[in-house]
């Protein structure tokens, strides 16, 4: 091929052109909003137990994104959440398996250079992709540090799925669809594809302690009365499904008397609870993520 002819040469880039595409990868990584809805998610869930901990994120390079400390937290969690972050991310696992792996005797893994196999660190991953990772350190135990890096991580997908499948679609519900849907307390509208549901809920009785991690819920009384406690710390809390909390009770916390008409507000990771229900309670509750 005659590389002094202009023709030539472009034939020649076409072929390579192909090779070159091949030799580039596109990936996905964390970005600052997406680091703060993982610190968000993370410190709402820390609320539901210790209070403390230092929150990491990093890139997929292990690049710090951001970093927040709760107050009562050892100023040393933050180098050492960092690290945990960095290293679930390289790494692409858990560093709860790396703290395993040593503790069964293979001690030669701790001269690896910028490694912190300590419990409380994970990748972030979305649609099978590592995108991130986050480490935490200074919660009450090892154990409570991976569940809230769990906590934060999950938020990432969960806002994702939700952004990818979001619809913008009018829903219009007649006075008897919605009083039905009190009869029997039923969502009007749900999660699928959106930030936000819509509950039509209803109480005859109190009810268990309730953390929601990421959603928030705006209530409206449409009838009936009830004393409603929101804050403090929830008694033998348990998580009953992913990013949700029950208990038993509410100890401390401020108590109100919601009455037809009211309106309140329930942040993510605040502990709330209906503690006593006077006859047939209705009211919509607007759940956002």
């Amino acid at each position: 091929m005659n590389l002094r002819s202009p023709l030539s040469a472009i034939a020649l880039l076409a072929l390579l052109a192909p090779q070159a595409q091949a030799q580039v990868a596109q990936k996905r990584t964390l970005t600052l909003e997406g680091a703060r809805n993982v610190i968000a998610a993370a410190s709402a869930y820390a609320r539901t137990k210790a209070g403390t901990g230092v929150i990491a994120v990093v890139d997929d390079g292990g690049n710090l994104i951001a970093v927040e400390r709760l107050d009562g937290t050892f100023a040393a969690g933050a180098n050492i959440s960092i690290g945990k972050a960095r290293t679930a991310v390289l790494f692409k696992k858990p560093t709860k398996v790396f703290e395993d792996i040593i503790r069964n005797g293979r001690t030669p893994m701790l001269a690896v250079n910028d490694f912190t196999p300590l419990q409380g660190g994970v990748p972030i991953v979305v649609d099978g992709e590592v995108v991130g990772g986050v480490g935490v350190s200074g919660a009450a135990s090892a154990a409570e540090d991976e569940e809230l890096a769990m906590a934060g991580a999950a938020a990432v997908g969960a806002q994702m799925r939700q952004a990818q499948a979001g619809k913008t679609d009018v829903h219009y519900f007649s006075r008897e669809e919605v009083q039905q849907a009190f009869a029997r307390g039923s969502a009007l509208v749900d999660w699928q594809g959106r930030n936000y549901m819509v509950n039509a809920s209803r109480r005859d009785k109190a009810g268990q302690a309730e953390v929601h991690v990421l959603d928030t819920d705006v209530i409206y009384v449409q009838d009936g009365a009830a004393t409603f406690v929101t804050g403090g710390t929830v008694v033998n809390p348990k998580t009953v499904e992913t990013n949700e909390i029950r208990g038993d009770t509410v100890d401390g916390g401020e108590t109100r008397r919601l009455a037809k008409g009211d309106v309140i507000t329930v942040p993510n990771g605040t502990p709330h609870w209906f503690k006593d229900v006077r006859g047939s309670f209705t009211y919509y509750v607007v759940k956002v993520k």
